[in-house]
C-alpha cells in the first residue's frame, strides 16, 4: 500500500499563501489520483483538488482561480499552492490517494486564516 506525510499548513493572514505538501511512499505505481480535502470544524469533509496519475486537475469552485495542485514525479510530492487566501479556507487538509484498491487518507494538517 501507500503511506503518506502532509506538511506546510499554518497560521497565516488573509491574502497570504501557504503551500502544502503530500509525499508518497511505498506502492506508489498504483496510484490513480492524489486528491486534497479539508475539513472546518463542525463542517462535512470536502473535495478541495485532484491530480491524476496522468496530471489532470480539477478543482472545487471556491478554490478556483487561487489554489493549484501540482506534482513532482521526482520527489513522489504532490504539492497544494494555496494564494489569496481567505478566513474560510481554515481547516484541517488531508491528502487522500486513491487506487483500484484503496483510498488512504494522511494524517491532516492545519490550516488557519487569520482575518
Amino acid at each position: 500500500q501507500v503511506q503518506l506525510m502532509e506538511s506546510g499548513g499554518g497560521l497565516v493572514q488573509a491574502g497570504g499563501s501557504l503551500r502544502l505538501s503530500c509525499t508518497a511512499s511505498g506502492s506508489v505505481f498504483s496510484i490513480n489520483s492524489i486528491n486534497w480535502y479539508r475539513q472546518a470544524p463542525g463542517k462535512q469533509r470536502e473535495l478541495v483538488a485532484v491530480i491524476t496519475s496522468g496530471d489532470s486537475t480539477n478543482y472545487a469552485d471556491s478554490v478556483k482561480g487561487r489554489f493549484t495542485i501540482s506534482r513532482d514525479s521526482t520527489k513522489n510530492t504532490v504539492y497544494l499552492q494555496m494564494n489569496s487566501l481567505k478566513p474560510e479556507d481554515t481547516a484541517v487538509y488531508y491528502c487522500n490517494a486513491q487506487s483500484l484498491y484503496y483510498s488512504k487518507w494522511g494524517q491532516g494538517t492545519q490550516v488557519t486564516v487569520s482575518s
